[in-house]
């Protein structure tokens, strides 16, 4: 054979000049209601032939779910990883890493001389279909010579063509629910990269939809559920005395002593938000990143006249700022409740991650809203255990490499984050990073009881500290910052569209992963479904040892349906469509 055509799972990922192992044939892939799965098409060109490119067709055939294909992009990475890794990368040299899911408009594909590529097939929306067994064929046909292009697309001619290569699995619908998510999951949304990206105005009809699309993308695609609302400009990732372009949903006006607010943009965010599945909102820091020195960017109309009314130039402290709180919070939690977010669906934040050198500053902010803030949830990212001992950070959203030491003092709803500097041992998301390292997350959020999990960068397209706009189709870290993968989960496509990555689908799986372990645990106990975890593993699993092969999850959804099936006293036979 000249070409070559075979299936592989979802955790593989595919570079250009590596073979990915072969799913085997006729598996049979277990899924609960609800849930989305994917599996990858590998193609490639063999040996050199008369025809300089080959163009091929697929077809999918006896699916009960929608499908839908993308192709795998290869994205360039000068950055993949610090000095300071591990064993547990693919690969630590700069080069092309597969990771954009773009999305294709036909059913062709052109293998190229060499190089291993794939298509990600997911298959979404059961609707109505039955439980059982459903065989899938993916067949895959040559162009009909006589034909032109659009001949060769239409799926009539096309039936009427020799089958090349023949694909195929099975699929087992479980009658059983999948329950509804419970963790909250955060993934920091950066409306001025949005702007500046697509060359809008800021909170414009086109700003509006592209903001649409990726918060649609976000929650009703990728199990985000909770998301950073710029009530004003959030203070993060910007140089000290430098600004981020302003992003603020709420107009502010002061005559005298007296604030006024608008609350129509944020009226809009609310609706878009419920529209896409966002259930809780994260208000911006109170005061800046690293250390609560400053106040936040807030643009204010003072006597019809806009100005920079607080920011770096205004120190946390600052008895106009304590006024201005004072007058904003109490409004902003009235306008939001009106819009249907109570105070158990709202998150504030002081300031983001400090450390013992700001212990003293983020004390004394924290003390000045404190009162404002009693009987809301208030969460910050952090490392030092100090800070939860002594009582300033009531709600931690503590950094996975130090998760055990918060867990071992007896700290309870926990919140989990990662970012950049989590890049030895623990999970994480960067490109250079196997996809099973992304998975896990959801297996150990169940055995640690996590509460939330947070991550910084959805859709970061600036340089480190906001100093300038970097192309994330060209430049996926930062400027250097950051490894690929860190800063950004997401792409801005074509027409404001917003396209996933690999990485946003393996995580969504993982968070399925949780999902389905609390579906068996409401049948057999927690303590059978932890049994199940560690079947022939090396248990417990922590933060910092877990399964690293990708088999591990292939065994532990086997399992699980079975056991799932065993409990309802199931069994499913062969459908076919």
């Amino acid at each position: 054979m000249d070409f070559e055509f075979y299936l592989t799972d979802s955790l593989e990922k595919v570079f250009p000049d590596k073979r990915p192992p072969a799913m085997k044939e006729n598996t049979i892939i277990p899924v609960m209601q609800s849930e989305r799965f994917a599996l990858q098409l590998i193609y490639r060109k063999v040996r050199p032939n008369q025809e300089s490119r080959q163009e091929f067709f697929y077809e999918i055939k006896g699916s009960p779910l929608s499908v839908r294909v993308r192709d795998v992009e290869l994205v360039p990475s000068a950055f993949p990883c610090y000095e300071t890794n591990d064993e547990n990368y693919l690969r630590t040299m700069p080069g092309l890493f597969p990771d954009l899911l773009k999305p294709k408009k036909d059913s062709k594909i052109v293998p190229l001389m060499g190089q291993y590529r794939s298509l990600w097939i997911d298959f979404t929306d059961r609707q109505k279909a039955p439980a059982g067994i459903y065989p899938i064929e993916i067949l895959i046909f040559a162009k009909p010579a006589a034909a032109n292009g659009a001949a060769a697309q239409d799926g009539n001619e096309l039936q009427k063509k020799e089958v090349i290569d023949k694909l195929t699995f099975s699929v087992e619908l479980l009658d059983i629910p999948l329950p509804e998510q419970t963790l909250i999951h955060t993934q920091w949304f950066h409306c001025d990269c949005l702007a500046n990206y697509y060359h809008t105005e800021v909170f414009d009809e086109e700003h509006w939809n592209i903001i649409e699309n990726q918060m649609m993308l976000a929650g009703r695609e990728l199990g985000v559920n909770m998301i950073l609302t710029p009530v004003f400009t959030p203070p993060l990732d910007t140089a000290v005395g430098g600004e981020r372009r302003t992003v603020q949903l709420v107009d502010i006006s002061l005559q005298g002593n007296q604030y006024t607010f608008g609350f129509e943009k944020l009226e809009r965010w609310c609706g878009l938000c419920k529209k896409c599945g966002i259930l809780y909102l994260e208000i911006p820091h109170l005061f800046t990143q690293w250390g609560a020195l400053a106040t936040p960017k807030i643009i204010v109309s003072v006597n019809g006249v806009k100005e920079k009314k607080f920011g770096w130039h205004v120190p946390a402290q600052s008895p106009g700022y304590k006024e201005f709180l004072a007058q904003f919070l109490p409004a902003l939690c009235k306008e939001l409740e009106k819009q249907g977010f109570d105070r158990d669906h709202i998150y504030f934040h002081i300031s983001d991650e400090p450390t013992a050198e700001n212990m003293e500053s983020y004390a004394g902010a924290k003390s000045a809203v404190d009162h404002l803030l009693k009987g809301f949830n208030v969460i910050d990212a952090l490392s030092d255990y100090a800070f939860y001992e002594n009582g300033l950070v009531a709600n931690p959203v503590v950094a996975s490499d130090h998760f055990d030491q918060f867990e071992e003092q007896g700290v309870r709803d926990l919140w989990v984050y990662y970012c950049c500097g989590q890049c030895r041992t623990v999970p994480n998301r960067f490109f250079a990073m196997p996809s099973a390292r992304n998975r896990i997350m959801g297996v150990l959020m169940y055995l640690h009881r996590v509460k939330g999990f947070l991550h910084w960068g959805y859709n970061f397209y600036n340089s480190q500290f906001s100093k300038e706009a970097v192309d994330p189709f060209f430049d996926t870290h930062a400027g250097y910052a950051f490894p690929s993968g860190d800063s950004f989960l997401v792409y801005p496509g074509k027409e404001g569209e917003a396209w996933s990555s690999i990485r946003g689908e393996v995580q969504r799986e993982g968070l399925y992963d949780l999902q389905v372990l609390y579906a068996l645990e409401k049948a057999v106990g927690r303590e059978r479904v932890e049994a199940i975890i560690y079947e022939g593993e090396n248990g417990p699993f922590t933060f910092k040892h877990y399964p690293t092969c990708k088999e591990y999850f292939w065994r532990l959804r086997r399992r699980i349906g079975e056991e799932l099936k065993k409990e309802q006293g199931l069994q499913y036979t062969e459908v076919q469509i």
